[in-house]
């Protein structure tokens, strides 16, 4: 089972990135103008900028509604929207967040509607689900077997799907027991990143989704730290950041781990 806290560490530094533009110079385009949105929402790390980028993905679906991908990019909005209201001071006990958990929730289920096929979304629900667990009997009890068939469809459906690989070996870091489930998270995690490199010569129209390889590696930095391999972990924190200086998690990490060198005799 999954722990609350692994997954909003997980999707606290999914990365995605892009240029920050004003509203008025946005595209025509709603679903253009959603990319636009995100990637400047994630940069300034803004809850109104994802809420405004949700928006313009409702827009899109409405024109649209047979399109999956708009869904999923609404329910993606949505989701960088919570967790940003989650990492202010008193945030997850904030109204907000769970409304904006719950906005994420249906789009990927409306998505699934559309797309029984999208690996993504089921992976992301599951991720949902895991959280809405928090390690409470009575919740796992009534989630417990959804978030089991999410997962189980997403890592049917996206084999070769870096993102949903990703969100495997993070599970498995945050679950392992002992040095040979630490070593097994750190494999899928290694394999998740050269799934990254080999989508990264692919084409893909914007709405492609690119996120998570920076974040895969902050992960990867994790599980050598837990398998004692600092100076590996120290290469991929820097690594990590090199690409995407916001990543919070890993520049903890990195202070932890460089604090407890220099601390030895």
């Amino acid at each position: 089972m999954f722990r609350q806290d692994m997954f909003r560490l997980l999707l606290a530094v999914l990365l995605v990135s892009g240029p920050i533009v004003s509203a008025e110079n946005l595209p025509a385009d709603p679903a253009n103008g959603g990319v636009v949105e995100f990637n400047a929402a994630y940069k300034a790390w803004s809850a109104e900028g994802f809420a405004a980028a949700a928006d313009l993905f409702k827009k899109a679906a409405q024109q649209e509604p047979a399109s999956a991908v708009y869904k999923y990019w609404q329910g993606i909005c949505h989701f960088h929207r919570m967790l940003q209201i989650e990492s202010q001071p008193g945030g997850k006990e904030n109204s907000r967040a769970k409304t904006a958990m719950e906005a994420a929730a249906e789009a990927f289920e409306q998505a699934l509607e559309l797309d029984v096929n999208h690996a993504e979304s089921h992976a992301l629900l599951a991720t949902l689900f895991g959280m809405k667990i928090h390690n409470n009997m009575l919740s796992a009890v009534r989630y417990g077997p959804m978030l089991q068939q999410h997962q189980k469809e997403a890592v049917r459906l996206g084999a070769k799907n870096p993102r949903v690989k990703y969100l495997l070996g993070v599970g498995l870091v945050h679950t392992a027991k002992d040095d040979e489930d630490k070593r097994k998270a750190l494999e899928t995690l290694l394999t998740a990143e050269k799934l990254f490199a080999e989508e990264a010569t692919q084409s893909g129209d914007p709405l492609s989704p690119r996120w998570g390889v920076g974040s895969c590696r902050t992960f990867i930095g994790v599980a050598y730290k837990m398998l004692g391999r600092n100076a590996e972990a120290i290469d991929y924190f820097n690594r990590a950041l090199a690409e995407h200086p916001s990543d919070h998690i890993a520049r903890q990490e990195l202070a932890a781990i460089t604090s407890k060198e220099q601390a030895k005799p």
